[in-house]
């Protein structure tokens, strides 16, 4: 494994870095929850040739699930919604989160919460809006995750979902430390591991970025959990058990020029740079109406 590691660095020094918004906070240049405020339209502008700003946000109450430090949530808040909740699984982001709130005067409709997406506290019928944002490669139940927001989106509503499928360039989510394009295909998991952790040697959120990237099993060896290796094969067949109904569906080349090439299954893993999709619960029927 050793020798993998010092080929995998070797090769590490041939790509330039990729602008993570971890390094950038370590630098002190930028926030990561500011990142994220500075990067809000970017991760929205995939639903907008389907609904426009006003329609996903506007006097609406909305849920960001995976919202990280908040950033994305309060660039969403600014957008006039009515009540804004930001969902993380880690409370670390707490702080930092509330303070851009209150930088952009956002604090009285944003609201910061920890839990779990796949079970969570609210009642039935209670989003116009739900946003997954780079989310659903992350949680550890998507079914889950995804029967749970049928159940709080008010009928009618909107699920909003895009994210990078994992024979993406950079689906192992390393990128902040390992610049190599499809990395994950190269080399074994073990080799990654070993090879980040090298890396970010010195760094001074080693310690978190570690925890935050891998867990480790009952024999003590580390593993990738911060993903879940959804590829586009699994998330259609997902979609096709859920009682949502599909409204928008768009996979985004990485360059236009391999668009030809896509309509391979295969293909279309490889060459996909964000899966997008907006899926809509259903409205009430006159009679469930009458008797709710």
């Amino acid at each position: 494994m050793r020798f993998g590691v010092v080929i995998l660095k070797g090769l590490n020094r041939l790509f330039p870095p990729v602008v993570h918004p971890f390094n950038l906070q370590n630098k002190g240049e930028m926030t990561y929850a500011e990142w994220q405020y500075q990067k809000g339209e970017d991760t929205i502008r995939y639903f907008l040739p389907y609904h426009s700003l006003e329609t996903m946000f506007q006097d609406k109450v909305v849920l960001d699930i995976g919202c990280g430090a908040g950033g994305k949530t309060i660039y969403y808040a600014s957008q006039g919604v009515k009540q804004i909740i930001g969902l993380e699984i880690l409370d670390r982001y707490r702080e930092e989160a509330e303070k851009l709130a209150q930088k952009y005067h956002q604090e009285d409709v944003f609201t910061y919460m920890v839990g779990d997406a796949s079970q969570t506290t609210f009642r039935e019928n209670t989003f116009d809006t739900i946003i997954m944002n780079d989310a659903m490669e992350h949680v550890a139940d998507p079914e889950a995750v995804l029967m749970e927001c049928h159940r709080i989106l008010k009928p009618g509503g909107h699920l909003y979902i895009n994210f990078p499928p994992y024979n993406h360039p950079y689906g192992a989510h390393l990128s902040d430390a390992i610049a190599i394009p499809w990395v994950h295909v190269l080399f074994s998991e073990s080799t990654l591991i070993a090879a980040y952790q090298d890396l970010l040697k010195g760094h001074p959120d080693y310690q978190e970025r570690m925890s935050f990237r891998f867990s480790h099993d009952e024999k003590g060896k580390a593993h990738i959990t911060y993903i879940n290796r959804m590829t586009i094969h699994r998330f259609r067949k997902i979609l096709l058990t859920m009682p949502f109904v599909q409204k928008y569906y768009y996979e985004d080349p990485l360059r236009k020029m391999v668009a030809g090439i896509r309509p391979c299954p295969v293909c279309r893993e490889w060459l996909t740079k964000m899966v997008v999709c907006v899926l809509q619960k259903p409205a009430a029927s006159p009679i469930e109406s009458t008797n709710s």
